[in-house]
């Protein structure tokens, strides 16, 4: 739908000129979730120095700034790269972008995973360079995306932080929990 040339919305639009963040378009093709991510960051993202808050995976490009541009062009090339855990494109670029931001971070910065924690695709590599400081929010356990996209959305409204819990070592798979309870409609 967004990359229908017929497509006359805004969003649309600026993606064919170049000109939509690549945080915009994610929360677009992934809905829920990925709102849910980019809420909760914005409230709890503390990043030192000048290092972006918040960073997206991005296959083939690596770790991207919620902000960084994106044409239609890009979204193209970006869906056509498999991100299959032993995929180099994907691995190559996720591990040269997370050793760059580990050393612009330093050693005591621990850096919050809010994607899939029970998939080796993206826990893997993120481990290798960040050990023991990878960590992610404990109630994502057990939970689908949606479920997760709910739980940081509501999180990030009633300002009340996740508690996290270091990747290495963690149980990752679990019985589903207690679905959330709707939130009344605005």
């Amino acid at each position: 739908m967004l990359m229908r040339p017929q497509a006359e919305f805004e969003l649309a639009a600026r993606l064919r000129r170049g000109e939509a963040t690549i945080g915009e378009v994610y929360s677009f093709i992934s809905g829920l979730y990925f709102r849910g991510k980019v809420a909760y960051s914005e409230v709890f993202a503390n990043a030192p120095g000048p290092m972006p808050p918040a960073v997206v995976i991005v296959p083939g490009l690596g770790l991207l700034p919620l902000t960084a541009l994106v044409s239609l062009e890009q979204l193209d090339a970006i869906g056509s790269v498999s991100i299959e855990r032993h995929y180099q494109a994907y691995r190559a670029a996720l591990l040269r972008d997370a050793r760059s931001l580990d050393q612009q971070a330093g050693p005591a910065c621990r850096f919050i995973l809010l994607g899939s924690i029970a998939t080796d695709k993206y826990t893997q590599p993120l481990l290798d360079v960040f050990g023991e400081r990878l960590a992610f929010p404990a109630d994502f356990v057990g939970r689908g995306d949606m479920s997760r996209g709910g739980l940081m959305l509501r999180s990030a409204r009633s300002n009340v932080e996740l508690a996290y819990v270091p990747v290495a070592g963690a149980v990752r798979h679990g019985a589903r929990p207690p679905k959330l309870v709707p939130l009344p409609r605005k």
